[in-house]
């Protein structure tokens, strides 16, 4: 019997499950953000890819390998602001 599982080690080489342009070439992101987007797409969002898979996870990782799928990291995002606006009471 064949053993079908395969390990997936970005720094060989294998970039089939990391998001264009990461720097750490992270398959955890990679697959937290395409879990995010197929989330998206099943509550109704519009796919950025062509028709042709009927899966919404297959669709999400497919936008996501093709950097299609904009993340923000949280560790060098700026800061969002948490000053409240003043209020009219004059």
């Amino acid at each position: 019997m064949t053993d079908t599982k395969t390990t997936v080690d970005p720094h060989a080489g294998d970039t089939a499950l990391v998001i264009p342009g990461d720097p750490e070439l992270s398959v955890y992101r990679f697959i937290t953000v395409a879990a995010k987007r197929a989330r998206q797409l099943q509550a109704g969002a519009r796919p950025k890819v062509a028709p042709g898979l009927r899966k919404m996870t297959k669709i999400a990782v497919e936008e996501t390998r093709r950097g299609y799928v904009e993340y923000i990291d949280p560790e060098t995002a700026p800061p969002a602001s948490t000053e409240e606006e003043p209020t009219s009471d004059q």
